[in-house]
């Protein structure tokens, strides 16, 4: 693998691909045994970055506000429901 980036540097859509692409590398069974480590540490940070990813837009999608015809109009504050995440 080239050059990692933090994986809290990456969006969702991006550490999802790259965790694809470890899952597809370690089940092809052609890395050594420190290298499958390695991407398989690299692969557990990506699926908790994730799962954090879809937790923060699921706590955003739940708080938005809508107006009396069903219209979003804000959303609300969120940041303390979503410091509990890290």
């Amino acid at each position: 693998m080239s050059t990692l980036v933090p994986v809290q540097d990456l969006n969702f859509e991006q550490a999802l691909q790259e965790l694809e692409k470890i899952v597809k590398h370690l089940e092809s069974g052609d890395i050594p045994l420190e290298d499958s480590i390695s991407a398989y540490e690299r692969g557990v940070a990506l699926k908790k970055h994730c799962e954090a990813k879809l937790k923060e837009a699921q706590l955003k999608i739940e708080k938005i506000t809508t107006d009396e015809n069903g219209r979003p109009v804000s959303t609300t504050e969120i940041q303390a429901e979503l410091a509990t995440l890290d």
